[in-house]
């Protein structure tokens, strides 16, 4: 069970008694033993990014738009980093706390506010050149297409923005249960459709020109008799391929492998996780809740290796670098770990705060956000 869901059920227990106490983990962090030692990490640079993600935890994770870094705190600060040196190019103050990962393309930058708000800034000077209100907070970054700025707030409505004016040109209303994870799904954007998973379980598909589904399909079923066992959330972003195949993960559910015109089922195996997939080349790689690192074949979702070493350290999504997975757990660390056989080859400490955002990389530099706004630049030898 995860810290979200652990959460979730101690407020739970809190209504129903009046005191909720301690809650055990269902999966205690394992303690960390020596790596491999085979890749070494070397500090470029180290950065403040205001306060950081704060006491609610919000998803601030960070982007990267050539050689410019973006990142933000709780309270609304943004800055620009140069991504070589780690100096600040600029910084703003927003009037709302920021809530959303960010999303840098084309001279612009995305974001969600606390107040509800989508935000378009300009890259050059963090200058706002438009603001909408959509129907609630947003959580998961902005995503776009050519002509599009698409989001999924909490509530689990799509919709889908002019990217230049900020004007609304649909939004599509999906039924939310009772009962949900805090983190909401990423859709998928390309220029025809817009993929989303929606907390009730269910994978949608939306034309892109006017928001109407194009195919539905059930990922997870509700079990058991609690809101809690029956939390099916689609948390993760979906992944898709340029070769038209579509793999989904879904909380207390399964990882599933589709074809993303259709939407038949290519192949599904029980597994839960609340992370985004991850390709390269023949593996698909899966986080699931309990933090056991798996590589699975992308044809037939077989297990080629798995990693239990970090089982129970609150994973983020991974991010491949020369040959590496790397990730981050909630004591602060960075992992690396061999792609090709799951073995444990490096590890260095950014903040004891913890990290809860995925990593950024360029392929060979990885760049950290702390949740105390530590930002680091890394870069892995050999």
């Amino acid at each position: 069970m995860s810290k979200t869901t652990l959460a979730i059920a101690a407020a739970a227990l809190g209504l129903l008694t009046g005191c909720a106490g301690q809650v055990e983990p269902e999966y205690p962090p394992k303690e960390l033993h020596d790596t491999a030692g085979t890749t070494r990490v070397e500090t470029l640079w180290q950065e403040q990014v205001g306060d950081g993600l704060g006491q609610s935890g919000y998803p601030l994770a960070p982007a990267r738009d050539g050689d410019t870094l973006f990142a933000a705190d709780q309270h609304g600060l943004v800055e620009a980093i140069d991504a070589t040196n780690g100096e600040p190019r600029w910084s703003v103050e927003l009037d709302a706390g920021a809530s959303s990962g960010l999303t840098a393309v084309a001279d612009r930058l995305y974001l969600g506010t606390r107040n509800g708000e989508v935000l378009a800034l300009d890259q050059a000077d963090g200058e706002v050149l438009w603001r909408t209100r959509v129907n609630s907070e947003v959580l998961a970054a902005p995503q776009v297409n050519r002509e599009l700025l698409v989001v999924q707030a909490v509530d689990g409505s799509v919709t889908a923005l002019d990217r230049q004016s900020g004007a609304e040109r649909w939004v599509h209303s999906g039924s939310r249960p009772a009962l949900t994870l805090r983190n909401t799904g990423t859709p998928r954007v390309i220029d025809q459709v817009t993929i989303a998973g929606q907390a009730n379980g269910r994978l949608v598909t939306l034309d892109n020109r006017s928001g109407q589904p194009l195919w539905e399909r059930r990922i997870a079923v509700p079990q058991g008799r609690s809101e809690i066992e029956r939390l099916v959330d689609l948390a993760g972003q979906p992944l898709l391929t340029p070769d038209g195949r579509l793999f989904v993960t879904s909380y207390q559910g399964r990882v599933v492998a589709l074809q993303a015109v259709s939407g038949e089922i290519m192949w599904s195996r029980d597994l839960s996780s609340y992370r985004s997939p991850m390709l390269v080349g023949d593996y698909l790689f899966v986080i699931d809740e309990a933090s056991h690192v798996l590589a699975l074949n992308a044809d037939s979702g077989a297990t080629v290796w798995q990693l239990d070493d970090l089982e129970g350290r609150e994973l983020t999504d991974p991010v491949f670098a020369d040959g590496r997975l790397v990730v981050g757990d909630f004591e602060g660390y960075l992992h690396m770990i061999d792609a090709r056989d799951g073995t444990l080859v490096g590890r260095t400490e950014i903040d004891g705060s913890g990290i809860s955002v995925a990593p950024l990389t360029d392929g060979k530099r990885v760049y950290a956000l702390a949740d105390d706004g530590s930002f680091e630049a890394l870069r892995l030898q050999p």
